[in-house]
């Protein structure tokens, strides 16, 4: 069993009395936490509700305080499972909340369509968010050790972090060829906003080609025959579906910054390549370089979000062609790293970011290195 590094935050969190929210992209492990905290709960009358399940679904919609009073009754844990699947589910939610019950409530969603949307407004201040990703490198090293974790960094360039990728390497490509084509889409597929799937999926393939690469909207719509807004679209509702996420550009005080530039980034490499379907190694591929940003970036978001950094990301970049891979600004200090997946490259700290942003620090990141940028301590 290996360890989710938020699983201590939720059971501390037990003790506020607030409903605790878990969303994250399918197959990730949600429902192995849940069953995994009510082991921790020994002694506890647990009630779970699995809302893909019509019955489950049905005993949680339009129900009465009084209603959902009876319901909780006497158990100490609720859980509830892909909650995004009842109606009114805010709703629902806000009145379990009033009821000040002494149960701890536990709600999971695939996808933050139906969950923070539905959720987030009719039941402010009831809910406490936490976001569960494909694993990290820093969980991964934890479970094993940095050596057996380095071993197979290769391997997760190119298949992820999948829990099922993890735990059977030998069948990874036919399990992220199912995720990405009967998973992936899924929640957004039952979107009524969703009216074009082919158009929907030629739009994820064009965004795995172009990892690293500054996006424009414009080019994306002209390149799968749709319009700008169309696309947008579609990538506000990828990020909410934890498919992408979106990295903007650093602008403060220089005049030639590029001010509103964009990169898209995939939350798994495993994802990305079964997109585009290529699982090639390493040395076959032309686009390490895209494949070693992508993780960095991503498994970074994911430690920052666990251990709750509140750090914001960038890119910077200027119309003279200077650079720089990631940029992280928790706390007013400003830190910028380059990614190199050849150690021997050469990396230069631009003079003009230096000069703008005298207290900002520089580091090059590689295989050399990268478990202590990416560790959970």
């Amino acid at each position: 069993m290996i360890e989710r590094t938020i699983e201590k935050n939720i059971l501390k969190d037990f003790k506020k009395k607030k409903i605790v929210t878990l969303l994250g992209p399918r197959q990730v492990g949600k429902t192995t936490l849940l069953n995994q905290i009510t082991t921790t709960q020994p002694n506890s009358k647990v009630l779970e509700l699995n809302c893909d399940d019509e019955d489950d679904r049905l005993i949680l919609e339009n129900k009465s305080s009084t209603e959902l009073k009876a319901l909780i009754g006497n158990n100490d844990l609720l859980l509830i499972d892909e909650a995004q699947r009842v109606n009114n589910i805010g709703l629902t939610l806000k009145k379990m909340g009033d009821l000040k019950s002494n149960a701890s409530i536990i709600v999971t969603g695939s996808s933050s369509l139906g969950i923070g949307d539905k959720i987030n407004e009719p039941a402010t201040g009831r809910l406490l968010e936490y976001h569960l990703y494909p694993f990290t490198t820093g969980e991964l090293i934890n479970s094993s050790s940095p050596k057996e974790e380095n071993r197979m960094l290769r391997q997760r360039l190119i298949y992820g972090m999948y829990p099922e990728v993890v735990n059977d390497p030998t069948d990874a490509k036919r399990t992220l060829m199912t995720l990405a084509n009967n998973y992936l889409y899924k929640d957004l597929l039952a979107y009524d906003g969703i009216r074009k799937p082919t158009l929907l999926q030629n739009l994820v393939k064009a965004l795995a080609l172009q990892v690293g690469s500054e996006v424009s909207y414009n080019e994306l719509a002209s390149l799968i025959g749709a319009d700008k807004i169309t696309v947008e679209k579609y990538i506000d509702l990828l990020e909410k579906c934890f498919v992408v996420f979106r990295l903007p550009s650093f602008s403060r005080n220089m005049r030639n910054e590029i001010k509103k530039g964009k990169k898209i980034y995939f939350y798994d490499n495993g994802i990305r390549n079964a997109v585009i379907s290529n699982f090639a190694s390493p040395d076959l591929r032309t686009d390490m370089g895209a494949l070693w940003e992508n993780f960095l970036i991503s498994e970074r978001l994911k430690r920052n979000d666990y251990l709750a950094t509140y750090a914001q990301l960038y890119f910077w970049r200027t119309q003279t062609k200077q650079e720089i891979d990631l940029i992280e600004e928790c706390d007013g200090q400003l830190t910028t790293y380059e990614f190199k997946w050849n150690p021997k490259a050469k990396a230069k700290f631009p003079s003009a970011f230096q000069e703008a942003y005298p207290k900002s620090t520089f580091q090059v990141i590689t295989p050399d290195n990268y478990q202590d940028f990416l560790s959970i301590k």
